[in-house]
């Protein structure tokens, strides 16, 4: 994004195995601030049924696993084959994207418009949880499971095409393939960071006594920018990330 993974890759050059290594990891917990994530996981964890930091977390964790498995299955093959996906497979899968992002941000808008986001709170402990009127216990593991399905999606998506070409220039293919299994796994931590510490502040005052007016402005958001990387993704639209 804004060449920041190309300034991270350069501290590798001509460093040792553990330079090499550590600037994966970079790269990696680098990987979860792309514009098409923050999208995701935002509208991921408001639109959940509780929106505490560790529940959230948990979302994150499951999506950064999601993203991670893909993205280390469609990488190998560039490093060990230097086979890359082909141009409409790829458009293909940028665009499912988009449709992840736009339905999830519907989903927050729909919620909204419902009324769920009318809510009262109160404290345990350090952490205010905020209660909708509407809970549904049984969405914790189908949420889950569904965070790591868009992860699954997320992770084919070419977001990810600088930090494995970064990979792909190491000469010594098992560093290559060492450097890319990192990148993968410290993406599913700065996801897992990203979405517990997203879940805190929603549930921190001021923003857990408004998340009323929030969520429609998220959920907006989200899906402008959803509708966006679509066309993008068949270059009918400039993506300057």
């Amino acid at each position: 994004m804004f060449g920041l993974d190309d300034h991270i890759a350069a501290f590798s050059n001509g460093g040792s195995v553990w330079i090499v290594l550590a600037v994966a990891a970079l790269l990696g917990l680098r990987h979860a601030t792309d514009p098409d994530h923050l999208a995701a996981v935002s509208t991921l964890v408001a639109g959940g049924s509780d929106r505490a930091g560790r529940l959230a977390g948990r979302l994150g964790f499951a999506w950064g696993v999601g993203h991670a498995l893909t993205l280390f299955a469609f990488g190998l093959p560039i490093l060990l084959l230097d086979s890359y996906l082909p141009e409409r497979v790829q458009q293909g899968a940028e665009t499912a994207i988009a449709v992840v992002i736009v339905y999830l941000a519907v989903r927050l808008l729909v919620r909204w418009r419902r009324g769920e986001f009318h809510s009262h709170a109160h404290r345990h402990g350090e952490e205010e949880h905020t209660h909708a009127h509407k809970t549904h216990t049984h969405r914790h593991a189908r949420s889950g499971l569904g965070a790591f399905g868009i992860g699954l999606v997320h992770g084919m998506g070419g977001s990810a095409g600088v930090g494995i070409l970064l990979v792909a220039s190491i000469e010594s293919t098992a560093l290559s393939v060492a450097s890319l299994a990192l990148l993968a796994v410290f993406t599913a931590v700065s996801m897992t960071l990203l979405s517990g510490g997203f879940g805190r502040t929603l549930v921190r005052r001021p923003i857990s006594g408004s998340f009323g007016a929030v969520a429609p402005v998220l959920g907006t958001a989200s899906l402008t920018f959803g509708i966006w990387y679509a066309t993008s993704a068949w270059s009918l639209t400039p993506y300057p990330f």
